[in-house]
């Protein structure tokens, strides 16, 4: 059997906070993570070739022949079609930077030693577009296709199960797609402008209003009253509620109460406290500037519109306030009156009061309570990952 490979490239770096804590391919974009849209796509197994204190958790597999996939890159009917076209020692490249490559057992073991394998025979894609994530901005700003994508892969062929009379569904009733057990009663659901997929065992309570396009994932709630608008993901076990607008959350994270989000990236194992609020734009309506991780600066992004980056286990407490463009590290505790800084590193505990470092020990236990919530073990490679990710994100609590 062949298998899938995603590779963390150079643009893991640009992609922090949210990779700190799981490769590139792991991201979720649309409805799906990149891993379960290759998977899907070319129905073989995926791993990760990722850092090292992450490969523990998502463990390399391998077999006589494998496609090695940059894990950034979107799989589209086009380049799904030229990859598999690819033969043992053959790879694309793309501006310099290799794409994707077919090799063989021998050589994947070779490179997970970092040691060297036979030179690949190498095509230039040229013009060819790829769909890809190159920054946490691509996350939510990708997020409105992606979704339309997903469902379409995720539906077609299937019945959606019928959703209670009590509701309102306003638009194409095809558009709509309720997985078994959604629990869904008088809420109202604008399906107009593209499609609404519900996870299975999903909860809408009463008097929610969503309008797509919109994915609920897998045993997640959407609280009484909550306003959800287009281009949203609120990935599988996560609890949301008030205003959000053009968010992506991972999976597992609460953002349970009033207060708004929008064009938005949250990791997983966050939570936002209630009245929690992050402006996606600035009072003079200019171009957003956020922390960049490889130039160690605020850069310019392009945007007018850009909310809050939040990196996996951090929290907010009840009415923090952040500002447009805020990025959040791994493993911060944020709170206190008034607006803190628009970059936080990792392992801070404060806000626009001053921060201090969030002790490792203290940190993991948090992480420890939280996740057995959800019944999810903390084990050791989760222990080590935050040693890592707390030696990796150092140099920034410096500064």
């Amino acid at each position: 059997m062949s298998h899938i490979i995603l590779f963390d490239a150079e643009v893991r770096i640009h992609l922090l906070p949210l990779t700190y804590a799981r490769p590139v391919g792991d991201l979720r974009v649309g409805i799906l993570t990149i891993a379960e849209k290759w998977e899907r796509h070319l129905r073989m197994p995926v791993s990760y070739l990722t850092q090292d204190y992450l490969q523990e958790l998502f463990p390399l597999a391998y077999g006589e022949q494998n496609l090695l996939v940059n894990g950034s890159i979107l799989p589209t009917p086009e380049i799904v079609a030229l990859i598999l076209d690819l033969s043992p020692g053959e790879a694309y490249i793309k501006d310099g930077e290799l794409i994707a490559a077919c090799l063989d057992e021998a050589a994947v073991a070779a490179l997970a030693e970092d040691q060297d394998f036979d030179e690949l025979d190498a095509f230039d894609l040229g013009d060819q577009p790829l769909l890809r994530i190159s920054r946490p901005a691509d996350v939510f700003g990708m997020n409105d296709l992606a979704l339309r994508e997903d469902f379409a892969l995720l539906t077609a062929g299937r019945t959606s199960e019928e959703p209670s009379a009590t509701n309102t569904i306003i638009g194409p009733r095809e558009n709509l797609f309720l997985e078994e057990g959604v629990k869904m009663e008088a809420c109202i659901l604008n399906v107009e402008d593209g499609p609404v997929y519900i996870g299975k065992n999903a909860v809408v309570l009463e008097g929610s209003l969503l309008r797509s396009p919109l994915a609920l994932g897998e045993s997640s709630v959407v609280k009484m009253g909550a306003k959800v608008y287009g281009g949203t993901t609120i990935g599988p076990k996560c609890k949301v509620g008030g205003e959000v607008n053009n968010v992506v959350f991972q999976a597992n994270s609460n953002k349970g109460h009033d207060g708004f989000l929008g064009n938005a990236a949250i990791g997983e194992w966050c939570n936002i406290g209630a009245d929690t609020n992050a402006s996606n734009l600035k009072n003079d309506y200019g171009e957003v500037r956020v922390w960049s991780y490889p130039e160690g600066r605020f850069a310019k992004t392009g945007l007018q519109f850009h909310g809050l980056v939040l990196g996996d286990h951090s929290k907010a407490g009840i009415n923090t306030m952040f500002n447009t463009g805020t990025v959040v590290g791994f493993s911060s505790n944020v709170y206190g009156e008034g607006f803190p800084r628009t970059f936080l590193p990792s392992f801070i505990w404060g806000g626009a009061g001053g921060v201090m470092t969030y002790k490792i020990e203290k940190a993991k236990a948090t992480a420890e309570r939280v996740m057995a919530r959800r019944k999810v073990e903390f084990t050791d490679a989760h222990s080590r990952m935050f040693d890592a990710i707390f030696d990796e994100s150092s140099q920034y609590r410096k500064s």
